[in-house]
Formats: structure tokens, C-alpha cells, sequence
């Protein structure tokens, strides 16, 4: 039988393969990574949750999650169960310890929802044996996901990975962490944060 994979979220990075694009990293205990090609915006609905932050309206994974909780369902898991023709395909378990509920859904969809809610999401051996990545301590050591709690923007050297960061951050976002690398004396990175702000001010939102 097909042993089932427990996964966390490692973090998001620029995607390789495809422009415009980023890659959700999901790894087991170990050095096995599953890359996930996600959207811009799914991607920045998951890099919120992962930051806990709270946007000024509710985004759709958290209109999905309001449902959820005000329904009073419970959602076991995310499985991802399949992968074909270059698609990682998802479900949604829900239960309530006697019957079982399974809904498909999109990985990034998944993935967000699941953030949301803390609850576990898992996949195959077969899978991770076909699209995993073994990554080496060293490589471990030096990834730098696009956005994590512990991301400096004085780390991203490259200028268009840091204006890819950059376009993923709300304005209170930007607000927020400029205001608190003030206070941490952090003034190359509230410099970031500043002229960012002031490129919207002139140039409008991106959203």
C-alpha cells in the first residue's frame, strides 16, 4: 500500500520553469522537497497566511474559511493524491469522526485553506518519488524562501526577486513592516519599504 507523506510548508521562491510564476515548497521531515507551481495571487494569499497577517478585507480563502468555521464543519486534511501531465491534484477531507467528505480542489487552493485552519496536509511516496527533490543540508542551509517571518529585504540581492517580494506585500503590509524595522533600527530595510510606498503613491497599487 502506498504510504502516506505528513508535508509542511517550507516557504515560497521565484519559479524556474515558468515566468511569472512562483514555486510553493512543501518538504517531509527529511531533505526531500515537493515544489508546487502556484499563481501570483495564490501565492500571495499563502504567503499572508504564512506571515499571519490579517488583510484589510477578506481574501477568498478566507471568505472559504469563515464558511467553514461558521458551519461548524471540521477539515481532517489535505491529500494530495495525484500527479499527471504536470498537475498536482487535492482534496479537501472533512469529517466529523464518522462520516467522511472529500472535495476537490486545486493544490494552491488547498494549501492556502489548510494554513488557515492548521490542519495537516499530506501526499504519497509515489509522489515524492516521482516529484520530489532531495535537497542537500548544504542547499538547505542557504535557501531563502521569497517570504518568510524571518526575511530581511537586505537579503535579496537580486533586484528582480526583491521587486517580485515587493509586489506580493499589501500597503498596510508595507506600512507595517516599515514602521517595525524603525523600530528595530532596521533603516536599510525601512528605506525598502519607503520608497516602495512611494512608488504606489505615484504609480498606483499593484492590486
Amino acid at each position: 500500500m502506498d504510504k502516506k507523506i505528513r508535508l509542511i510548508v517550507q516557504g515560497l521562491t521565484n519559479s524556474q520553469v515558468q515566468s511569472g510564476a512562483y514555486a510553493l515548497i512543501l518538504s517531509e521531515k527529511g531533505p526531500r522537497r515537493l515544489p508546487v507551481i502556484v499563481g501570483v495571487s495564490e501565492a500571495q494569499s499563502i504567503a499572508i497566511a504564512l506571515e499571519e497577517l490579517t488583510p484589510p478585507r477578506p481574501l477568498t480563502h478566507d471568505l472559504f474559511v469563515g464558511m467553514i468555521q461558521s458551519f461548524k464543519l471540521f477539515l481532517s486534511e489535505v491529500f494530495i493524491y495525484r500527479f499527471e501531465e504536470g498537475v498536482f491534484y487535492s482534496e479537501l477531507i472533512f469529517s466529523d469522526g464518522t462520516n467522511e467528505v472529500r472535495i476537490d480542489s486545486r493544490t494552491s487552493d488547498a494549501v492556502a485553506i489548510a494554513l488557515r485552519v492548521n490542519c495537516p496536509i499530506y501526499t504519497l511516496e509515489s509522489i515524492m518519488q516521482q516529484c520530489g527533490v532531495v535537497i542537500d543540508e548544504g542547499t538547505i542551509e542557504n535557501e531563502a524562501p521569497v517570504l518568510s517571518k524571518d526575511l530581511n529585504p537586505e537579503e535579496i540581492h537580486d533586484p528582480e526577486k526583491l521587486r517580485e517580494w515587493l509586489n506580493m506585500l499589501q500597503r498596510g503590509e508595507l506600512e507595517e513592516r516599515m514602521q517595525k524595522a524603525i523600530g528595530e533600527e532596521k533603516y536599510e530595510s525601512a528605506k525598502i519599504y519607503r520608497d516602495e510606498l512611494n512608488r504606489r503613491d505615484h504609480f498606483g497599487d499593484i492590486q
